[in-house]
């Protein structure tokens, strides 16, 4: 049996820290004209790329370096009776917040908005939502109910997006076109409501957005005065694309995965971005 009592304190000490973070305004992180900005896709529970991002991120040795991780849970199954484990991913990223509560910094995705709200995602013929919390159950026995209440204490904690000086937008996803003309901005200025994470609600219109188009993305730049936008949720097998020049997606969820570098003090172009797209494979 595992032991849960460091877990769940490690849970709720994350969420702490995620809501006192000194860079968060409401939802929004505002990061400092100084130092580097590490930027992960989609995890779903992929340790060994987990564990490459922390080799590379040297936190300990590099106090202004600041790296983001969402969409953390949810694994893709060996098979379909496989255990979903990627609740010790999300407890792995929880210490290193605690260790490194400065540096280390979430965000809100659809896979864990779901999780916390209790909606049904169906993914290779399962319902992965459902089978996360059975998991999570399986493995901490009578104090399964402990852990998943701290899991949803740290999934509510999380910020919805960040900015740079540099005029960079980081978030899980960006609203559809659809979504664009109801969208509402001020929920990066406040914590998010019920509303806000229902279906139809802001929050919800930002991580499950998909298929931007170019109006979209320039109507964006306009709402949320920024030049370019880094963000995941859109499945990229090799790692990463570029939307209309302005909006990367970056997967990290499997052995093509990547993930960004930023300096906070540079002019930012889409070439500089490119450029600072890393393999996780590249780091022995």
């Amino acid at each position: 049996m595992i032991d849960v009592a460091s877990p769940v304190e490690i849970l709720k000490e994350a969420a702490r820290l995620n809501l006192e973070d000194p860079l968060r305004e409401g939802s929004m992180m505002r990061f400092p004209d100084y130092g580097q900005l590490v930027m992960t896709g989609d995890m779903h529970g992929h340790r060994r790329n987990f564990q490459r991002l922390q080799k590379y991120c040297d936190l300990a040795n590099y106090a202004p370096r600041h790296v983001i991780l969402h969409e953390l849970i949810h694994e893709e199954p060996a098979t379909f009776t496989s255990p979903d484990t990627s609740y010790e991913l999300l407890i792995e990223a929880a210490k290193w917040k605690c260790e490194f509560p400065d540096q280390v910094h979430f965000l809100l995705s659809n896979h864990e908005l779901a999780q916390l709200t209790g909606s049904e995602i169906s993914k290779n013929g399962r319902v992965v939502t459902n089978v996360f919390e059975d998991c999570v159950h399986k493995a901490f026995a009578s104090q399964g109910c402990a852990v998943v209440e701290a899991i949803e204490d740290l999934i509510r904690s999380y910020p919805l997006a960040g900015r740079t000086p540099n005029r960079v937008f980081v978030s899980h996803s960006l609203p559809g076109p659809r979504e664009i003309p109801k969208f509402d901005v001020s929920v990066f200025s406040r914590l998010p409501q019920k509303e806000d994470l229902a279906d139809g609600g802001a929050a919800h219109s930002l991580v499950w957005g998909r298929y931007q188009t170019e109006n979209a993305i320039n109507s964006l730049r306009e709402m949320l005065d920024a030049d370019f936008f880094i963000c995941g949720h859109q499945p990229q097998e090799m790692g990463y694309d570029v939307l209309h020049n302005r909006m990367i997606i970056l997967a990290s969820e499997h052995n093509h995965g990547v993930f960004l570098t930023l300096d906070l003090a540079k002019p930012v172009t889409l070439d500089y971005l490119l450029k600072n797209i890393r393999p996780f494979a590249a780091i022995a």
